[in-house]
């Protein structure tokens, strides 16, 4: 009997579904690029000799494995009709190949329960990232009541050992988990209503011997800013299945007839080159994804924000005295941030009343926007639209439209309600106010934050079902909207730092906010973790105050800016303030920033820890690299290992200089030859020692940086 396999490859890895009569495509693999017309062979259930008590009927692992049909482990699939139709299984399946060899679409049919699966999967040939959907379309004559609903399922090699997954808190986002992969499940859920601070959705699985350089790695990451589940389960043939999708509450999945259901999608990749490799596969995907205005990034420009110098209190004089500063140390987009509305003079009121204060701006927004524009900056502006305080003229005229459940009381969190942004009279006012800033002034920058959970999240003035799935997609409809209007405004996604930065929210944004606390040491934790999916031209990273607001640590300035140097720059202290040798030092910064930023951000990035408490990431490529090498505590050596390079071209030799001295702000580099000379033009070495035996590492004290630029000599 000829067996029918279907085969996609990229560049470094293929897929390979076996596709047996009259049921889903059976997983045969996933991982390393395989040769051209490589195939299993034979049919994978002849390979299997059925064990003792066992069904007579062999289930493999599928595309959609499905409950109650003779698959026990966790299904793509918990529907029922009034408790019938409880069991699903595929009856027929139609491929159609949308680009061939690379992308196609499984037409699943089960003609008992009166159910399509429509299962895309494309396999992208430059970037090795596999990007998986599911729509679910009831055929029936009855509603279907959709419980789980997995956006995709992905087999996982047999020797795969653990998974590395990312929790945390505010202030204190992408702290990783390191999990043994066993018999034992293994799953993380979120039901917070955005993509959250504690459960990013996301992992990696690693293989023995896998480092951040070599050997086989996989991720996967859900693109959605709401509810989700991932599951990773041991399959009894000593494989592993993994799943992801979007939690559904109760109700949030209910079909009627004709109606359909389609998953969020879930972005998946493998490298043979270890935890660097997966990540700049995963930044290759998203930067093609990325709506800029104009329809390409251009240079990113230095930001001051105006929190952490003012808070709430906003006063025209010094806000415009601020810009000045900012202008004069080389700022390019001087953003306000939350305070500038009517009635906001403390985080109990005015969320949801997006006009001017009159007390504060009583000309309105126009002369500021007028005198930032005059000083060459662009403007910016803190909203949180999703958002209503009961204190507010918006929630006194309509306090139906904050979600809520009728006989519940009432949730707040920072003293705000969430709004029922899915009713169109809500996203209709929402789209008003905005709309009407964007229009009357220059504004080319929206900071759009969400700092809350959702609660007691029913439609309908609370009367209605769950909300949660319905608010991100009215989240996106409205960030559409308004992108639509006003395409030449770039979208920030903040979520009390870092609550909501995934693959679904970029498609209509353009910056994320790792973390409300920019304590440079926190940060360098905080931005390793990010970079392990996301590029670096996309993660804000401010020069905040010392000692830092959100811990009452204190950096030089020079650590503060190195660590905020490799992500998208921006500056969050009252300029004004500082000394004459801080401005100067500060405005240095911002020049080696604006000198440094094409290669920071168009390039691939490798991140790495090594002995001695060191933390590292290079960015550009084998021919130029800038690295960076931040000391994060006291040296426990009396002689700092080297670091390997492994990057860099065996065959080639290198020009190396140390780009900025440690000795700043007190801080001490100790004196050797090697590095005097790394300070006065540079050293060339072989880029075979480099990468085998390493870099001489200063010794420094600690929270300091060592910058050096590596250039292939011709």
């Amino acid at each position: 009997m000829t067996v029918e396999f279907l085969i996609l490859h990229s560049q470094h890895s293929t897929l390979v579904l076996e596709c047996p009569p009259d049921e889903a495509p059976l997983w045969r693999y996933w991982g390393p690029r395989l040769p051209d017309g490589s195939t299993p062979g034979p049919a994978l259930r002849g390979t299997r000799p059925l064990p003792s008590f066992m069904l007579d009927f062999d289930q493999p692992l599928t595309v959609l494995p499905t409950f109650g049909v003779g698959w026990f482990g966790q299904s793509a699939l918990l529907a029922h009709r009034a408790g019938l139709d409880f069991a699903q299984a595929i009856t027929e399946c139609q491929v159609e190949w949308t680009v061939p060899d690379s992308a196609v679409v499984l037409h699943l049919l089960d003609a008992v329960a009166q159910l399509r699966f429509d299962v895309s999967l494309a396999l992208d040939v430059a970037t090795d990232v596999l990007t998986l959907h599911t729509r679910l379309t009831n055929l029936g004559d009855a509603s279907i009541d959709v419980q789980w609903l997995a956006a995709g399922t992905l087999p996982l090699p047999g020797h795969a050992d653990s998974v590395r997954s990312y929790a945390g808190q505010h202030n204190h986002e992408f702290l990783l988990q390191t999990d043994a992969l066993s018999r034992s499940q293994w799953r993380r859920e979120n039901r917070r209503g955005r993509t959250s601070h504690d459960c990013f959705p996301g992992a990696v699985v690693t293989t023995p011997g896998s480092t951040a350089d070599n050997g086989l790695v996989f991720g996967a990451h859900l693109a959605w800013s709401g509810n989700h589940q991932q599951t990773i389960e041991w399959l009894h043939d000593g494989q592993y299945q993994w799943q992801m999708g979007e939690w559904l509450a109760p109700g949030e999945g209910w079909l009627a007839p004709g109606a359909s259901l389609q998953t969020p999608e879930v972005i998946a990749s493998c490298s043979t080159q270890g935890l660097n490799g997966l990540a700049a596969n995963f930044h290759a995907a998203l930067r093609p994804r990325m709506a800029w205005p104009g329809g390409s990034m251009r240079p990113r420009p230095v930001h001051l924000n105006t929190w952490e110098a003012f808070y709430f209190d906003l006063v025209p004089a010094d806000v415009m005295a601020l810009a000045d500063a900012a202008a004069a140390v080389g700022v390019e987009r001087f953003v306000l941030d939350d305070g500038w509305f009517h009635r906001r003079h403390h985080d109990r009121a005015g969320l949801g009343d997006w006009w001017p204060d009159s007390d504060k701006f009583p000309q309105g927004l126009g002369p500021l926007v007028q005198h930032v524009n005059g000083l060459g900056m662009e403007f910016g502006l803190w909203v949180e639209p999703e958002m209503v305080n009961p204190d507010s003229d918006l929630h006194r005229q309509h306090p139906d439209w904050a979600l809520q459940i009728t006989g519940r009381p009432l949730i707040t969190a920072r003293n705000q309600l969430v709004l029922d942004i899915s009713r169109p009279e809500a996203a209709d006012y929402l789209f008003g106010k905005i709309d009407a800033l964007l229009a009357a002034h220059p504004i080319r920058y929206l900071k759009w934050d969400l700092n809350r959970d959702l609660t007691t999240a029913a439609l309908a003035g609370g009367l209605g079902s769950a909300g949660y799935r319905a608010q991100v997609l009215a989240v996106y409809a409205l960030l559409a909207r308004l992108r639509t209007a006003h395409p030449e405004v770039e979208i920030e996604s903040c979520s009390g730092g870092g609550g909501r930065i995934d693959f679904g929210v970029l498609r209509h944004t353009h910056r994320v906010w790792a973390s409300d606390c920019i304590d440079a040491l926190s940060r360098v934790q905080i931005q390793h973790g990010f970079g392990q999916f996301f590029p670096p031209e996309i993660l804000g990273s401010h020069i905040g105050t010392a000692p830092a607001h959100t811990t009452g640590r204190s950096q030089s300035l020079a650590f503060r800016a190195a660590v905020a140097m490799t992500g998208h720059l921006g500056v969050e202290l009252d300029v004004r303030h500082l000394d004459e040798s801080t401005r100067s030092a500060l405005t240095t910064w911002i020049s080696r920033y604006k000198n440094w930023r094409g290669q920071l951000h168009h390039g691939r990035v490798w991140r790495g820890e090594a002995a001695d408490g060191l933390v590292w990431q290079a960015h550009g490529d084998s021919d130029d690299l800038l690295l960076f090498v931040y000391r994060c505590q006291p040296t426990s050596h009396r002689y700092t290992p080297p670091l390997r390079l492994p990057m860099l071209d065996p065959q080639a030799r290198y020009q190396v200089e140390q780009l900025v001295p440690i000795a700043e702000d007190g801080a001490v580099q100790s004196p050797a030859p090697f590095f005097d000379q790394l300070q006065a033009g540079g050293v060339e070495l072989h880029g075979a020692w480099l990468a085998q035996a390493g870099l001489p590492m200063p010794r420094a004290t600690a929270e300091t940086c060592f910058i050096v630029r590596l250039r292939r000599v011709e």
